[in-house]
């Protein structure tokens, strides 16, 4: 792939379109100065609780105005990200952070209000029958009894937390923008070492070329090691600080309350993952043996199982993605194709671009994916993961109002690691030959490390620091480097030798700010391959009940979601049946690898 110095380099024909939230800066600050007004007109219904007819024309003035204030949020949020430091794009992303503050801040008086109602006021409520569509919203709220405070008290929280919860966007510039990685020779010629490239990069076959290179990117974070865990504190902190205020008694059981899930869910997930770390070690054995290795160390986990020199330009991507999705159906086909025909990504790969991958979008507009491209098939792979996403905003959107279109994490990511079961399963039945089937195993299994084994072990690690913080600790770069390396021989046991750096790998995870959004990976990775191993059976039931959880909103719960798909989350069976699936992955890569080509 060809490398770009920065944004202006890039065709037009792989950037993101952003117009279809404004056509220009005029279009934007119109909207802005709009939003304002309608966040000040919020201010008249105080008091709307005491009379259906007042709270129906609040919600529904709350709905417009939100929609004007998510879209101008998003929206700046995406150009940021196209290139971090742009003083222009900062402050159109500062002015909308504080633009959602004063839209929170004035609706602040709602939740308070709402739960000081008697279960007999609150229920004569929906004697207005023009209420009962936002009945699941409002019930959402008033199970929150012990978790809300006064509406002047809520209000200054707000306030306060607006103005100083900026640790990730501090973390994600330190990390994409200020830090110096330095430059590494490539094919003869300099590349900056950035961590967009940084997992490409420690893919190639020179060992010691990987060694001295994670050492030199490595190193940096090292340095500013200090610095990661002090945002992290704080911003754990705050977290804790917050929901301790809310009368929660744990972090993690805020985490529970917010999703109404059982504690068994997540017992059951980590007990199953904890007492089958041997299938991860068989693969770091596989990895060992594939490589002709004694030893692995860190440097050699970025390698693909099987090398794959094959690269796919973004047209070749586009067709193998469409033909490993088609087993979805013709619905789904046409909202995968829209991502492409309609410039829904924002593809290549250059100094100063958020690094990562994601999908972002509003409950009016269809989201936007933020990549870097590598013409790898991990590449690849993060396009039908992000497009499952992008296609599952879809559904949503056609399907729900705009309340119950902002769908849990806890939920959303099935649809995007089903995408990723489907292109490697693909692969391997269709690969042009065996390196490639090879690859489509490989590919998977690397996703299931990572969204499974990986997901487990830095949510168990956020767990522990997070208690750290309840009993008055403090998040130290010393803490985080041990309780890192304590997790990797945990999960890594004898077969990986953990070199100098190996415990500074926790200042790359920007989930850290994302409240224990890890779990949400292990869970739907699980599903995921429940779901798709179905599907691949040619199973029309779980086909037609997939389609039907994609379509889903936040009006039902996680768990009831689940049921759609005939699973239960509290039971050992579609854990136990992902863990089994990946080592029967295990022992068909090795049957396709000892066949005669």
């Amino acid at each position: 792939m060809k490398v770009y110095k920065n944004r202006e380099e890039v065709p037009d024909k792989y950037k993101w379109d952003l117009k279809e939230y404004f056509k220009n800066d005029l279009e934007f600050n119109n909207t802005f100065k709009e939003a304002e007004e309608k966040i000040k007109e919020l201010l008249k219904y105080p008091g709307c609780t005491k009379s259906a007819n007042k709270l129906l024309k609040f919600l529904k003035l709350d709905e417009e105005t939100s929609i004007l204030v998510e879209n101008l949020y998003v929206y700046a949020y995406l150009v940021n990200d196209q290139e971090l430091g742009n003083s222009k794009s900062m402050s159109n992303k500062s002015k909308t952070e504080i633009l959602m503050s004063e839209y929170i801040n004035n609706i602040s008086f709602f939740n308070p209000e709402l739960l000081k109602l008697s279960k007999d006021e609150y229920n004569n409520l929906f004697k207005n029958v023009s209420l009962l569509e936002y009945k699941p919203l409002l019930d959402r709220i008033y199970r929150n009894t012990d978790h809300i405070l006064n509406e002047k008290e809520e209000s200054i929280i707000n306030r306060l937390i607006s103005a100083s919860d900026h640790y990730d966007d501090i973390s994600s510039n330190m990390l994409n923008n200020a830090h110096n990685y330095g430059k590494v020779l490539l094919d003869n010629k300099e590349v900056d070492l950035t961590p967009t490239n940084y997992h490409k990069i420690m893919k190639n076959d020179d060992r010691s070329f990987r060694k001295n290179t994670y050492e030199q990117f490595n190193s940096v974070l090292n340095q500013y090691g200090s610095i990661s865990s002090s945002l992290l504190d704080s911003f754990v902190k705050l977290t804790w600080n917050n929901l301790k205020i809310h009368n929660y008694k744990s972090s993690f059981d805020a985490k529970l309350f917010e999703d109404n899930m059982p504690k068994k869910v997540y017992d059951t997930l980590i007990k199953n993952v904890l007492n089958n770390t041997k299938y991860y070690q068989k693969y770091l054995k596989l990895l060992k043996k594939e490589y002709n290795y004694d030893k692995l160390y860190p440097y050699d986990l970025s390698l693909n199982l099987i090398k794959n020199e094959k690269e796919y330009s973004i047209e070749d991507a586009k067709d193998l993605l469409l033909k490993s999705i088609s087993i979805l159906g013709d619905d789904y086909y046409s909202k995968f194709k829209k991502i492409f025909d309609n410039h829904y990504i924002d593809f290549c790969t250059y100094k100063g671009k958020c690094s990562g991958g994601y999908s972002f979008g509003t409950s009016t507009n269809n989201s936007r994916i933020l990549m870097s491209y590598n013409g790898d098939l991990s590449s690849v792979s993060t396009i039908a993961h992000e497009g499952g996403h992008n296609v599952h905003h879809q559904y949503v959107k056609e399907n729900n109002q705009v309340s119950y279109r902002n769908v849990p994490s806890l939920v959303c990511e099935v649809a995007s690691l089903t995408n990723e079961c489907l292109l490697s399963n693909f692969l391997a039945k269709n690969g042009e030959d065996k390196n490639e089937k090879l690859s489509g195993i490989a590919n998977i299994l690397e996703v299931i490390n990572s969204n499974l084994f990986g997901a487990v072990r830095e949510g168990l690690m956020e767990q522990d620091f997070y208690k750290l913080v309840e009993n008055n600790g403090t998040i130290t770069k010393d803490y985080m480097d041990n309780l890192t390396l304590e997790y990797l021989n945990k999960f890594y046991g004898s077969e990986v030798e953990l070199k100098e750096y190996a415990n500074i790998s926790w200042a790359r995870r920007s989930h850290y700010y994302m409240f224990f959004y890890l779990f949400s990976y292990s869970i739907c990775i699980s599903v995921a391959l429940y779901v798709a191993s179905e599907i691949i059976k040619g199973n029309k039931k779980m086909l037609d009940n997939y389609l039907k959880f994609l379509s889903t909103g936040s009006d039902k719960w996680p768990i009831e979601a689940f049921k759609i798909l005939g699973i239960d989350l509290t039971k050992d069976e579609v854990y136990i049946g992902a863990l089994n699936y990946y080592n029967n992955l295990i022992d068909e890569y090795l049957k396709i690898r000892n066949e005669e080509s």
